[in-house]
């Protein structure tokens, strides 16, 4: 006899091999609202027209009817839907139940069935249409929760063989309905491209979720802890976003050792690692931002005496390759004789990486970086310039054009750059020792403190 197919199964089988972050219960549902947000007003707008099919539990994820309307759906849910005691709606916001029973009396292109208390309460949406598809859930115990979201080829074939499992188990004549809205979609074209767009979407909802939603059996919290809050779901957002990145890098690399092929393919593979480990260093430095802001810990106790011109030097050829992708020169200016400074080398590093990804997006092609070092004092001054192919004029650094998303992100919609806020810049800044001014006249200026000599 077939052992019984339950929701909570099929989250423990496709959880295996993530690497986990945990947040707590009130964390996890802002994760999920603003989930269920990225995806219905950012990605299934222009793939739900063409059909396609949903499945939920313990509760329906949509709140637009257009999508029920269109995409055939079955949802396991408690008995008594949608009137069910309230410690098993935890995922919705407070008194919710009024607007699902008119959205229900409205809507009859899903199935409800019975949800048993083998499945569990965890929420779970898996969507597939003709060109997306994806598979969210939270999965944990009680203060110790998983947002989990699969969209590769292998995760999303499991989770239908084992729906349509569920479904034959349970109710045969919605099995096979089941399965014929599956074929009659054809070949699913995969989009990988999803989850590179899904987190920075979610990092950059999360940091703009408002903190007086009403959620249920939580607190009020007070500006700070928004913070902190915001700032935890950032950290373990990064992280989940530069796993796979560091994954694909490591493919990368055994395939360029192992494998014999043309120049073209081999500079295309040599691109793609590229852009990971670009995108690696921005999620590291939001990482230390977000790290900083929840912590408020400086790491000022661990400077130690530092190069700076050596660091310069280091990086150059990799800023070079980084500009030059996007037609941008890069001119560095360093007296012979400098004196060390105080700082941390490592963070530093990719503090700068930061600073000249963050200064030169939007500019244009035929543009020059200029980054000057030159002693101040007790200090060692920093300076980006920009000149620009027109003239021999070095002009300052425009600020950005976009706006704040919480204590830690800006967001440029002119550019689509995500990048550090500039008072998250300053903060990561000053925990490596450097003060940050940006003024009409002087351009981006960072000041380091020169170590003591003696």
């Amino acid at each position: 006899m077939k052992s019984q197919i339950t929701i909570k199964k099929i989250q423990e089988l496709l959880i295996k091999g993530v690497q986990t972050i945990y947040v707590d219960d009130d964390t996890s549902r802002r994760m999920w609202w603003a989930s269920l947000e990225v995806i219905q007003k950012d990605f299934l707008p222009q793939n739900y027209k063409h059909g396609g099919i949903w499945v939920a539990s313990p509760l329906p994820a949509f709140n637009e009817k257009k999508f029920l309307n269109q995409l055939h759906g079955w949802l396991w849910s408690p008995e008594g839907f949608p009137y069910f005691q309230n410690e098993n709606a935890g995922f919705l916001p407070v008194n919710n139940s009024d607007k699902i029973k008119k959205d229900f009396d409205l809507v009859s292109n899903y199935k409800v069935l019975n949800l048993c208390q083998e499945d569990g309460y965890e929420p779970f949406l898996m969507i597939i249409t003709p060109n997306f598809q994806c598979v969210l859930s939270i999965v944990g115990e009680k203060d110790k929760k998983i947002l989990l979201m699969k969209c590769d080829e292998e995760s999303l074939k499991l989770s239908i063989e084992l729906m349509h499992a569920k479904l034959n188990q349970e109710n045969y004549e919605e099995g096979v309905k089941f399965r014929n809205a599956i074929n009659n979609l054809g070949n699913l074209n995969i989009n990988n491209q999803f989850e590179k767009f899904f987190w920075p979407t979610l990092s950059a909802k999360l940091a703009n979720f408002a903190p007086n939603h009403k959620i249920q059996n939580s607190v009020k919290n007070d500006e700070k802890n928004v913070q902190i809050t915001e700032a935890k779901l950032l950290r373990a957002i990064s992280h989940e976003v530069r796993t796979p990145l560091a994954t694909i890098r490591t493919l990368i690399s055994s395939t360029l050792k192992k494998y014999k092929m043309d120049e073209s393919m081999r500079n295309r593979l040599i691109q793609i690692d590229n852009e990971c480990n670009e995108q690696i260093d921005r999620f590291g430095l939001i990482f230390n931002a977000a790290e900083l802001v929840g912590n408020e810990v400086p790491s000022l106790n661990n400077l130690a005496k530092i190069n700076l011109a050596e660091i310069f030097k280091k990086l150059a050829p990799l800023w070079n390759k980084q500009l030059n992708r996007r037609g941008i020169s890069l001119k560095i200016d360093i007296p012979k004789q400098l004196p060390q400074i105080l700082s941390d080398s490592e963070k530093l590093e990719l503090m700068l990486r930061g600073l000249i990804d963050k200064n030169t997006r939007g500019l244009k092609e035929g543009s020059t970086l200029i980054l000057e070092l030159r002693p101040a004092g007790q200090k060692l001054k920093l300076q980006l310039k920009v000149q620009k192919l027109d003239n021999n004029q070095k002009e300052i650094l425009k600020k950005d054009n976009g706006s704040d998303i919480g204590p830690v992100l800006n967001w440029n919609p002119q550019t689509g750059s995500l990048q550090l806020s500039q008072n998250a810049t300053q903060k990561l800044l000053a925990s490596l020792g450097g003060h940050v001014t940006q003024r009409r006249d002087t351009g981006l200026t960072v000041f380091f403190p020169i170590s003591d000599s003696k």
